[in-house]
Order: C-alpha cells, then sequence, then structure tokens
C-alpha cells in the first residue's frame, strides 16, 4: 500500500468528485444562506456581493483542480513507477480535471443572474 501523501495511492481517484461535491454544497449552501440573511437588491442584478463571494469560491476550486490535476499527470509520466501506479495516477488526474470542468460550467450562471429570486 502507497503512503497516503504518495501520488500513487488509489485514495486520490475519487479526489476530484469528492472536492466538488463539497464545492457544490458549499456554493449552494452559501448561497441559500446569503440570501437568507442579508439579500442583496434585485436592482443591482448579478454584481452582487454574493456572486462575488461565490466567484471567488468558484476560482479557488478549479485553479485547486487543476493543480491537482497537473500533479497526478506529472507522476503518471514518471517511468520509473510501475505501470499500475501509473494507471492509478492517470485516473486521478482525469477525475481531478473532469470535476474542474464541473465546477466551471456549474458555476457560469453566477455571472450572468441575480442571486436571490
Amino acid at each position: 500500500m502507497q503512503p497516503l501523501r504518495s501520488p500513487y495511492n488509489p485514495i486520490h481517484i475519487p479526489l476530484g468528485l469528492v472536492l466538488w461535491s463539497i464545492w457544490f454544497v458549499a456554493i449552494y449552501g452559501g448561497l441559500s444562506v446569503g440570501c437568507a440573511l442579508l439579500p442583496p437588491a434585485p436592482e443591482q442584478g448579478q454584481w452582487t456581493w454574493l456572486n462575488g463571494s461565490l466567484m471567488v469560491l468558484s476560482v479557488l476550486t478549479v485553479v485547486a483542480l487543476l493543480g491537482l490535476a497537473r500533479l497526478f499527470q506529472r507522476a503518471a509520466g514518471n517511468e520509473q513507477a510501475a505501470q499500475s501506479e501509473r494507471f492509478v495516477a492517470r485516473l486521478a488526474a482525469g477525475v481531478n480535471l473532469i470535476g474542474a470542468i464541473a465546477t466551471v460550467f456549474v458555476a457560469l450562471p453566477i455571472l450572468s443572474l441575480p442571486p436571490c429570486l
């Protein structure tokens, strides 16, 4: 068994989607709490403090997922690692990339819709 910090540990395979799901719950939970406690004026449209906060969280999540995808992709290119280890790293890189893409597509409405309608 690989150490937990190793990029070849199979625990890293679902990591991208786990991070995406945590972001998803945080973004919609934050939107609901923000709209309940301090809703922005509807006249502001989509350019509100709430949408700005959600966008910052989304950008940070995308950067983290892309960084992890790059880390695992580089580990998959290591010729000294076993074939099964490289497979795990390549799969983890793909899952993190899918998580980053999903984050972008779910976050796109933040740029065009008012938060509390």
